[in-house]
């Protein structure tokens, strides 16, 4: 049966990681550079984080996320570029259009915001697998509707990525384009819609229906199949995270004096 998760099955130290550490460590990368608030702690977290997906080898499922971001990021050097309220010194001129130095170094710390917070979360999402996140939390006394919220929105994209192609496929064999210029996609973008909600309802109705035939919510105690603890490697990487929020809030307070 093929997965509806975003997880990459690789062998890697990312994936036998505990799904906490990763979650600190998407809490440090974005606290600890918005805390410095230097452009530097930005792209040094976004230069930890490629260093993570290239050797855990799961980069190149990065690269869709990434491309797609830059046309989000290139509206925002547009916008400020050239409309910031605080541009003052012009930096280049492109015909009509003046991007000013204000502006663009204001767009440049958004977008590397982005990026980090992108790829921060890409390291833990490519590789944790979804029950393993939930038995963790329902482990620390966290409730199982918690649990199922959680592994929910892990699935989501996938799943709705595949209905939609189960949909365009059955779209094309009764011969509707989907294929060719921009306008032609986008015609054939609208009638995906319709199916694709009415999927998603029936797909909520019978998870609801199997939830309570297997008795979820119940309130007796639960078992587990494995033990699962947190490794003397995982203990020393969430040590470290914590002190570089720590350095960070003390660079801050240090600046401020």
């Amino acid at each position: 049966m093929k997965s509806i998760s975003l997880y990459v099955d690789k062998d890697t130290y990312l994936t036998r990681m505990h799904p906490f550490t990763k979650l600190c460590y998407i809490f440090t990368a974005i606290v600890a550079s918005l805390v410095a608030g230097k452009l530097w702690a930005f792209a040094a977290f976004i230069g930890i984080s490629l260093v993570m997906l290239i050797s855990g080898k799961i980069i190149r499922k990065v690269f869709p996320l990434i491309a797609f971001s830059f046309t989000i990021l290139i509206t925002i050097f547009l916008i400020h570029g050239l409309f910031n309220h605080e541009n003052a010194t012009l930096l280049f001129a492109a015909g009509p259009l003046k991007f000013y130095q204000e502006g663009m170094l204001y767009a440049l710390r958004i977008s590397l915001n982005v990026l980090n917070m992108l790829l921060a979360f890409a390291v833990f999402v490519l590789t944790t697998r979804p029950v393993e996140l939930v038995e963790d939390l329902e482990r620390i006394g966290f409730s199982p509707k918690i649990g199922y919220v959680v592994s929910s929105v892990f699935q989501i994209v996938p799943q709705m990525s595949g209905t939609m192609n189960t949909i365009m496929d059955a779209q094309r064999s009764r011969g509707l384009e989907t294929e060719g210029s921009l306008l032609t996609r986008a015609k054939s973008f609208l009638p995906l819609i319709s199916p694709v909600v009415m999927s998603s309802l029936i797909n909520t109705r019978e998870r609801a229906i199997a939830l309570e035939v297997r008795g979820f919510g119940a309130g007796k105690k639960k078992t587990w199949l494995t033990e699962r603890t947190r490794h003397k490697g995982d203990r020393e990487i969430t040590i470290f995270l914590g002190v570089c929020i720590l350095a960070a809030v003390v660079w801050r307070i240090v600046e401020c004096l």
